[in-house]
């Protein structure tokens, strides 16, 4: 039912910052777990960091920790993934996710971004 469309992925310098977008369509957002995930060339989709319904809590994976910072604009219908000291390792074609249920519950993400690439080059 939610269609997601990701925005503000670019090439950028190693140290440098990037702010993310994924705006998605009218319905219960406000309900939905709100990740972002990426992938490498030759890698599989890596979780990066989600956000509760009322970011309330969030999540992050180790190799971000510290650097990105997940937010959400329910009133926008928009979740953001600030990324900060970025490293060439961070290159990867990154997407945004949706899930229903509870944060605090295991659960798959059904609905997909197509995905916006970052470089960060050495």
């Amino acid at each position: 039912q939610v269609q997601l469309v990701e925005s503000g992925g670019g090439l950028v310098q190693a140290g440098d910052s990037l702010r993310l977008s994924c705006a998605a369509s009218e319905g219960t957002f406000s309900r939905y777990v709100m990740g972002w995930f990426r992938q490498a060339p030759g890698k599989e989709r890596e979780f990066v960091a989600a956000i509760s319904w009322r970011s309330d809590s969030t999540y992050y994976a180790d190799s971000v920790k510290g650097r990105f910072t997940i937010s959400r604009d329910n009133s926008k219908n928009t979740v953001y993934l600030r990324m900060g000291i970025l490293k060439p390792e961070d290159t990867a074609v990154y997407f945004c996710a949706a899930r229903k249920g509870s944060f605090y519950l295991m659960g798959t993400y059904d609905y997909w971004g197509q995905g916006t690439q970052v470089t960060v080059s050495s």
